[in-house]
């Protein structure tokens, strides 16, 4: 995704005669915020999938651990590996963290280049990826 390849594809459309509403760079823009927020769904809905992942496994370790109450040797290396998931855990639930750092700068270069741009009010789904980002979140 580069602002300037798709101004670039919007003046070459237009010069084609196949330029749609409004001027080249506001089409660019509403189609790099497109670009955008498809990425941002993208990779939230890859890193949740993992977190939902390692969260049943802990679940079904914590089963175990409490079926297996009278072998102590089962139950250290349940406990091992719950620990182990724990620490897995944690680095899933930590790229959630990155990724709202991502969407925030990605919007903060977004916007330094697109400083008008705002999604349109009936794009509910853009409009909350856009106050989420905007609010850090």
């Amino acid at each position: 995704m580069r602002i300037n390849r798709t101004n670039a594809q919007f003046r070459d459309r237009d010069r084609q005669g196949l330029g749609g509403k409004g001027n080249i760079e506001e089409q660019a823009c509403a189609q790099m915020w497109r670009e955008l927020v498809a990425n941002w769904k993208r990779r939230t809905e890859i890193v949740e999938y993992c977190v939902g992942v390692v969260d049943q496994s802990m679940d079904e370790k914590r089963k175990q651990l409490q079926q297996e109450a009278g072998d102590p040797a089962t139950q250290r290396r349940i406990q091992g590996t719950l620990f182990a998931e724990e620490v897995k855990r944690n680095q899933v639930h930590n790229e959630l963290t990155v990724e709202r750092i991502v969407r925030r700068r990605s919007l903060e270069a977004f916007q330094s280049r697109c400083k008008y741009f705002e999604p349109p009010l009936t794009d509910a789904d853009a409009r909350r990826w856009w106050d989420a980002a905007q609010a850090g979140q």
